[in-house]
């Protein structure tokens, strides 16, 4: 069953398919480039998936032969200092949302992500991409700032400035074996991949996928002491909404 959300962008499109959300960046013609209306149709497409319960993943794609090739560099000519500010935290409103989403999230990398379309896809709980995909964040040799924050806690430091500092491009092997890249898939076999991914998660307990979600995220920046803090209450969430009963009786594995 397919659905299309009732909202209209002029960025993205959007569309929920059998509870798999699909957030394309639409504007090929522009290699994706991120510019003020995009930031805000991420922010309001990530709010009205967030809110559909209907939702159980969510896949961000991008329309063309580029995932998104980051800032749009030409909006921000003529721009004043307030005007580049105002955008520049637009910019990361949007990639907050999609991290923030409660749910599932995958980025589908083919082509060039550049800036911008890096902090997207790395906002994603993973990355699909396939072998053609690359991935660069030169914006200290463009003059600017961004792309400081997520990838330095994927990458390391080191390899994190090693891109910003020298527009170093990985492949996707090399975001891969970096751990940016969970899976390279062909692009023949991409949707074939993708479907039986969306099938897998569609089956599995979506408070159970929340709750993992939220743990592993907010752990990761918390002391061993409080992440597990963490972990138990999820569990005492988990084992009052009773599901897993259900769950756990039906379960046919070997004890």
């Amino acid at each position: 069953m397919t659905t299309s959300a009732d909202m209209n962008f002029s960025t993205i499109s959007y569309a929920v398919t059998d509870g798999v959300a699909t957030i394309t960046l639409n504007r090929p013609e522009a290699r994706n480039a991120l510019n003020r209306a995009m930031c805000e149709d991420l922010v309001a497409v990530a709010a009205a998936a967030a809110a559909d319960a209907n939702v159980r993943l969510v896949l961000v794609r991008g329309a063309g032969p580029v995932f998104c090739a980051g800032a749009d560099l030409k909006e921000r000519k003529g721009m004043s200092v307030d005007d580049v500010r105002n955008r520049r935290l637009r910019g990361y409103a949007a990639y907050n949302a999609l991290e923030a989403l409660p749910m599932p999230t995958i980025a589908v990398v083919h082509g060039a992500a550049i800036g911008s379309g890096v902090e997207i896809a790395a906002a994603c709980d993973f990355i699909i991409a396939t072998p053609e995909a690359t991935f660069a964040t030169p914006e200290a040799l463009w003059g600017t700032v961004g792309a400081t924050q997520r990838l330095p806690r994927v990458l390391g430091k080191r390899l994190a400035k090693d891109m910003m500092f020298t527009g170093r491009k990985l492949t996707a092997e090399e975001a891969r074996a970096a751990g940016l890249v969970t899976r390279i898939v062909a692009a023949d076999k991409l949707e074939a991949a993708l479907a039986e991914i969306a099938q897998t998660i569609g089956k599995a307990s979506a408070a159970g996928l929340r709750q993992a979600k939220r743990c592993i995220d907010q752990g990761s920046e918390l002391d061993p002491r409080g992440a597990l803090a963490t972990e138990l209450l999820a569990v005492e969430e988990n084992l009052a909404q009773d599901a897993w009963r259900e769950r756990m009786a039906s379960f046919k594995g070997s004890t």
